[in-house]
């Protein structure tokens, strides 16, 4: 456990805008910071930061909360997990007790992964700085393609004794458990053996945003026709190729700065343009792009300068990843290189300025390159023609924006001369098909989830709650003005005016009326209001923000945006409402005789219904009683409605 004056310093130190921009890249929006958000894949920009309040709230998703929320969520940590992690960032000691072997056996498997490959890379590149054969070996390698001792230990690099499993008993001696050595691909372990995975092979880590080492790519040194030149860790807790890229820890501040990133291919291309002095620089290790490596590309960047090697697979590799770029909404150019170079010997080759005015100077757009190429492998060929056309459609139909398609399809039209018409014609068709593959896709899905339900019928739905709109004001005017004085009452018993204030009266009004929530996020927050509106130094805006339940967190977050003010309680068909601090005596009783009337309806409609099904049916007694309640009912509802007047809310 962290003592709480640990965790006070923490969220203290914890500035929202410090932690997210490691992460998003954020621009000033008034006093608010806007981006990406980092939690779905988003075209415009609907991830809110604000320093005032010190929340993040996303308007697409929903998903929002405090500085250490916001690392739980991004991460994948629990709460001490994320403090832990933001009392590094901000160093600040954490003092725990010591953890015995049992306690780090019991530890989430996800840390302790981490905690495995950290060591891992500790070992090899401690190995190859200072080990004899590492020196003679790895470090040479490294030298011999002319890497700096600086660049070697920004990434990090490493080397694995050419041994059996020279690392894997050498982990053990330091309490590494063999579970979590297989569980990261460092050690392969077999009925009868084990064997380092990358034993003899020049070690590269793969970070994650934070910096954290996730997993390890692999060159071997020696000539051996039966092993892979590059071996690369293999799926793990921590570790998902598709939604990795290397490099991106060391690059993405650089990104950000220049709002550009070039993407390489292999490890060695990053290392060489970095130092050139080149940095906004990523490499896809090889694969070809997936979706989650061009979204995290674009939460720093929409801007994609895609280098390959200039061979025809380079050109071919450059193409394949493309229409994936297009269709995330990114802006891509391509550079290609001279015939028989890669951008780590091109950059040797040339300093940075050089580099970038040659990048300058031939960075293609995707239409004309892809146009160019195929232009020249069709000749004149007719037929060969046709399949250049759709390809070049099929391209341009990827792209989400309808001015920048229009824009592509009217270069198209030119470069090609096709019309332009026929092209929006064959556009349209290859976006109606996707469509129709898309819709065919969520039947299957849904065919699937009804037979995981046991064949029963699937209908899935969230509960609704008839009342969300009035308990989401109710509960913002709660958490804001908590301690504000709402109105003056006389004593009878002393003869003295005493103060009203906002959460006194709120929560006295639903506890006397039994009111509760069906959603069990509103409630809890209700509960929890209710158990600390009397103790002297409870702070709710706090208290919510900072909570451990992300649900709780995300939805007070929502409520204290500024974009939540202008309520449909408040400012319903456009009328003008006065600063709501100075009309609370007003605004909060008259929210909660609304609450009371939503709430009259519902139990009338609910009686109505039960009704419904008597009929027929021989207890009377009972449709007496319901016909009773909703007789009392209407009474109140007409009280309501009477002192609401215009502002009754209509079922």
């Amino acid at each position: 456990m962290i003592d709480q004056g640990t965790v006070e310093r923490i969220i203290e130190a914890a500035d929202i805008v410090d932690v997210v921009q490691d992460f998003v890249t954020l621009k000033r929006r008034g006093v608010n910071y806007l981006g990406l958000c980092p939690f779905h894949n988003e075209k415009t920009p609907s991830f809110t930061v604000s320093p005032a309040k010190q929340i993040y709230k996303c308007f697409g998703c929903g998903k929002g909360g405090s500085s250490v929320n916001f690392i739980m969520e991004h991460e994948h940590l629990s709460y001490i997990e994320a403090l832990k992690f933001l009392a590094k960032k901000y160093h600040i000691e954490v003092v725990e007790e010591e953890e015995t072997p049992e306690m780090i056996a019991q530890r989430n498997m996800r840390e302790s992964l981490m905690i495995v490959t950290a060591y891992a890379r500790d070992y090899f590149l401690n190995y190859l700085m200072n080990e004899a054969d590492g020196r003679s070996i790895g470090l040479s390698y490294f030298r011999e393609r002319g890497f700096r001792d600086d660049i070697i230990k920004k990434f990090e690099l490493g080397y694995c004794p050419d041994k059996k499993d020279a690392f894997t008993q050498a982990a053990q001696k330091q309490g590494y458990k063999m579970e979590f050595l297989e569980a990261t691909g460092l050690t392969i372990k077999r009925d009868d053996w084990v064997r380092d995975r990358f034993a003899g092979r020049v070690i590269f880590p793969f970070h994650n945003l934070a910096g954290r080492v996730i997993a390890f790519g692999g060159r071997i040194l020696k000539t051996d026709p039966k092993a892979a030149k590059y071996l690369n860790s293999p799926e793990s807790e921590i570790y998902h190729k598709s939604k990795s890229l290397y490099g991106i820890a060391q690059a993405k501040n650089a990104i950000a700065r220049n709002d550009k990133c070039y993407l390489v291919e292999g490890y060695t291309d990053v290392l060489s343009l970095h130092q050139a002095g080149i940095e906004n620089v990523v490499a896809s290790s090889g694969t070809s792009l997936t979706p989650g490596q061009i979204r995290m590309v674009k939460r720093f960047t929409p801007n994609i300068t895609i280098i390959y090697d200039g061979d025809p697979a380079g050109i071919k590799a450059s193409i394949r990843g493309i229409d994936m770029v297009l269709e995330e909404g990114v802006n891509v150019k391509v550079v290609p290189l001279p015939d028989g170079e890669d951008p780590d010997s091109f950059a040797r080759s040339m300093n940075a300025t050089s580099l970038l005015d040659y990048i300058k100077a031939n960075e293609t757009d995707f239409i004309r390159f892809k146009t160019q190429l195929l232009l020249k492998e069709a000749d004149k060929d007719p037929v060969a023609r046709a399949r250049l056309i759709n390809d070049i459609v099929r391209s341009i139909a990827m792209i989400p924006d309808n001015i920048t398609r229009s824009v592509y399809i009217r270069e198209c039209s030119l470069m090609l001369e096709v019309s332009e018409d026929l092209l929006y014609a064959e556009v349209r068709k290859i976006k109606y098909k996707s469509t129709e593959q898309q819709i065919i896709k969520e039947k299957r899905e849904s065919i699937k989830a009804a037979a995981a339900a046991k064949n029963e019928p699937v209908k899935i739905e969230p509960k609704q709650n008839p009342c969300e709109i009035e308990e989401k004001a109710l509960l913002r005017l709660l958490i804001r003005y908590f301690d504000h004085e709402l109105f003056k009452v006389q004593n009878e018993e002393t003869n003295q005016e005493e103060s009203v204030k906002v959460g006194e009266y709120i929560i006295s009004e639903l506890q006397h009326d039994n009111l509760s929530s069906v959603d069990p996020v509103i409630q809890l927050i209700f509960d929890e209001l209710s158990e600390n509106y009397d103790k002297e130094f409870f702070d709710p805006e706090r208290h919510f923000i900072q909570h451990e339940n992300q649900g709780v967190s995300s939805l007070v977050s929502g409520l204290l945006v500024d974009k939540y003010i202008e309520s449909v309680i408040w400012k319903r068909k456009g009328a003008f409402v006065e600063d709501e601090d100075e009309i609370l005596h007003l605004l909060v009783p008259k929210l909660i005789e609304e609450y009371k009337l939503r709430h009259v309806k519902l139990l009338i409609s609910e009686m109505m219904k039960k009704i419904g099904e008597l009929q027929g049916s021989d207890d009377l007694e009972q449709i007496l009683t319901l016909q009773n309640t909703i007789t009392n009912l209407k009474k109140v509802e007409k009280d309501l409605s009477k002192k609401l007047g215009k502002r009754a809310v209509t079922s």
